[in-house]
């Protein structure tokens, strides 16, 4: 049960994180037109003044800026999915009194394979998998290929349709998310070295949600740093204002729970997941308390190429 939840708690604060993140790239038209109606100019601090070549926050369109945003992420979607990596997942448990009863980490590869991320698990708690443990992450893996291999057109045609179906919903629903929201442009600040202008998103008074996913939306407040140079988001912090349900029953957010994500720049030609950090404190199913601190690191990024035949990938440049 542990672990179903937490593959659950990944996919949903995965969809809204990149629901938001999204909202650069598919929704950049309301968005702008979002930031044009209300923008706010917050001059740089001190100690955060821009590098040369690099606009002033008081001289920078939120408009101009989100659209170039918008632009740089879906380019670098296309490029991120070339990219397979290693990711470490770890799970705290977290008493009533606020002390870690537990910890557990994993540790996989993601693969591309037939032009999809595939993990393989290679480790639990940092120690090598015993051989039963690699025997089932090793079939796990067969098992996908041999899916794929013996797929149907019919069976082909209706998982990329219901695929295009799912992201037809998201850009439906990240279009809400400038009517949901006033944004203020802070500033600018150093993220690993680069200037990042720095955006602020607090919920609008008297948003009404208009699709199932959306009611979410005025529950979080969020920032959301944009690199000065390549117009591509860096960084994101986003906290529970209030409790946050999902489905009747199944899953409530209690208010201060808080994710972040981190990004960083890859081969000079991409920006990929570098961290992941979430504390949550929910209930599952009205009766079952959820108290847990999870972290994802991300490292070791190679571009390759998919295979769409059973073989898995081939390296497109050195590892």
């Amino acid at each position: 049960m542990g672990n179903l939840i937490r593959i659950w708690w990944v996919r949903r604060i995965g969809a809204f994180a990149a629901l938001i993140i999204l909202a650069l790239g598919l929704a950049s038209g309301v968005f702008a037109q979002a930031a044009k109606k209300t923008p706010t100019h917050a001059p740089p601090t001190a100690g955060q003044q821009p590098a040369a070549g690099v606009a002033p926050a008081a001289n920078v369109d939120p408009k101009e800026l989100v659209r170039h945003a918008a632009d740089a992420e879906m380019a670098n979607e296309k490029i991120a999915n070339s990219y397979t990596y290693v990711q470490r997942s770890e799970t705290k448990k977290i008493d009533g009194d606020g002390k870690v009863t537990s910890t557990e980490s994993e540790t996989s590869e993601v693969m591309v394979l037939y032009g999809e991320h595939v993990e393989r698990l290679i480790a639990k708690n940092d120690q090598p998998l015993s051989a039963k443990d690699a025997a089932k992450a090793e079939d796990k893996i067969n098992k996908f290929m041999d899916e794929r291999k013996n797929e149907t057109e019919e069976q082909r045609k209706k998982r990329l349709a219901d695929k295009q179906k799912d992201e037809e919903q998201a850009k439906a629903y990240v279009a809400e998310i400038a009517d949901a929201y006033n944004f203020t442009l802070d500033g600018i600040e150093k993220i690993n070295g680069r200037d990042a202008y720095k955006i602020s998103a607090e919920p609008r008074p008297g948003y009404e949600p208009k699709s199932r996913f959306a009611k979410f939306l005025p529950k979080f407040h969020f920032k959301i740093w944009i690199d000065a140079q390549d117009r591509q988001w860096v960084k994101l912090d986003a906290e529970a204002l209030g409790d946050a349900s999902y489905g009747l029953f199944l899953f409530r957010i209690h208010k201060n729970s808080r994710f972040l994500l981190e990004q960083t720049r890859v081969n000079d030609e991409v920006w990929l997941p570098l961290h992941i950090h979430g504390r949550i404190d929910a209930r599952i199913l009205l009766f079952k308390s959820l108290n847990q601190e999870l972290d994802f690191t991300y490292r070791d990024y190679k571009k390759y190429r998919a295979e769409i035949k059973l073989g898995g990938t081939t390296p497109a440049t050195s590892p």
